[in-house]
């Protein structure tokens, strides 16, 4: 049986990356806390910047490359979604937006999501709720009360920055358990409730 999977999604622009190094920290604050639950989970890393030039392409001939195509599978198939973009002008960045932009409509329904951001300051900060949570509001996640936003001045003091990712790390985990995602049967999936033979189509069956 496959583990549940958790797609960590960051779209950094720079090597290396404090959006990163945030999506990792909220990663791992995640597991420990389904740990804590019992559970075993995987996580993998969904990184945007390799896929940038193909973003792109794929906004203009709809035809995603097979690298595009396999990250996109990894979360819309993940039981859950940790999703990190730096800050530009109060809101996520062009490529982040344009990778959940080709993603199909109801594909990130009812998967819990946690957000993060980072910035240059602490006045960037709204962008969780001025543009994030609104923009997956709409994908219909399921987006945790806790959002963790990470300024240059956060990191390496006692600014309560990994006190708010333990917290998000714990209310993603919580929801997973309490509220798992809930997927729709596939009608041609012919080991699910919903698989209907010919036969029983025509009511022979």
């Amino acid at each position: 049986m496959t583990s549940p999977r958790i797609a960590v999604v960051s779209a950094g622009l720079g090597e290396p990356s404090s959006t990163k190094l945030l999506a990792d920290r909220l990663r791992d604050a995640t597991l420990r806390a389904l740990a804590g639950h019992g559970q075993h989970t995987e996580a993998v890393d969904v990184v945007l910047r390799p896929l940038a030039q193909d973003i792109a392409s794929h906004m203009l001939t709809h035809n995603p490359s097979e690298a595009l195509a396999a990250a996109i599978r990894e979360v819309v198939d993940a039981e859950a979604i940790i999703a990190v973009t730096p800050t530009f002008n109060m809101s996520y960045s062009g490529l982040f937006k344009s990778f959940f932009d080709v993603i199909e409509e109801g594909q990130l329904a009812s998967i819990p999501t946690a957000l993060g951001a980072t910035g240059g300051s602490a006045r960037h900060s709204m962008v969780m709720d001025t543009a994030m949570r609104p923009m997956f509001s709409y994908l219909k996640a399921q987006v945790v009360p806790t959002g963790v936003f990470a300024a240059s001045e956060d990191w390496g003091t006692d600014s309560g920055l990994e006190r708010r990712i333990e917290r998000e790390g714990k209310e993603l985990a919580d929801l997973m358990v309490a509220l798992p995602r809930r997927r729709e049967a596939d009608p041609f999936d012919e080991s699910g409730e919903a698989f209907l033979s010919f036969e029983q189509m025509l009511g022979h069956a």
